[in-house]
């Protein structure tokens, strides 16, 4: 779901998610990769503004959690393999950071 959410407003986004979690929370998010962006239809492309790399991602959430868990999907198998040929990202994020 967070492709769908504006670049600029992301940090407030991902700031109220965590603010709203306690300490042992667990924030589960993913989107479809940057990279997966060249496939889409263009209906999807126009919807999805906020595409990130796993890495991008990743380094995105890491502001925002104390621990990252990253996965990536093709189809129907799930793995923590090469980020750039993953359609799908999901990402595990605990033990927020509260600003």
């Amino acid at each position: 779901m967070l492709e769908h959410i504006d670049p600029t407003q992301e940090p407030l986004f991902l700031s109220r998610v965590v603010n709203a979690l306690r300490q042992d929370g667990v924030f589960i998010v993913g989107m479809p990769s940057l990279e997966s962006q060249a496939y889409a239809s263009e209906v999807n492309t126009f919807s999805h503004i906020n595409c990130q790399t796993a890495t991008q991602l990743t380094s995105t959430l890491n502001r925002y959690f104390n621990n990252v868990f990253s996965f990536g999907m093709n189809d129907e198998v799930l793995h923590t393999g090469y980020g750039k040929m993953c359609h799908y990202i999901l990402n595990l994020c605990v033990r927020p950071k509260k600003y």
